[in-house]
């Protein structure tokens, strides 16, 4: 599990030097940061549901703070 959030915190990472890259290049000319800025936002709400979906099915625990009741 914990190498899936890694590959996708890389992706995530990878999506936002892209986007500065093609920000300093492009200078805004061609759509290539707002795809990057796309995909990055993409990966991040995939990992989210993801890690959602991965609690609900039990294949990782909550280690948290507990709440008071």
């Amino acid at each position: 599990m914990r190498i899936v959030i890694l590959i996708a915190f890389f992706l995530i990472i990878g999506s936002l030097a892209s986007a500065l890259f093609f920000m300093m290049r492009d200078r805004g000319g061609t759509p290539n940061m707002m795809r990057s800025l796309m995909f990055r936002v993409g990966f991040s709400v995939a990992l989210f549901v993801f890690i959602l979906f991965s609690h609900w099915m039990g294949w990782i625990q909550s280690t948290g703070i507990r709440m008071a009741p």
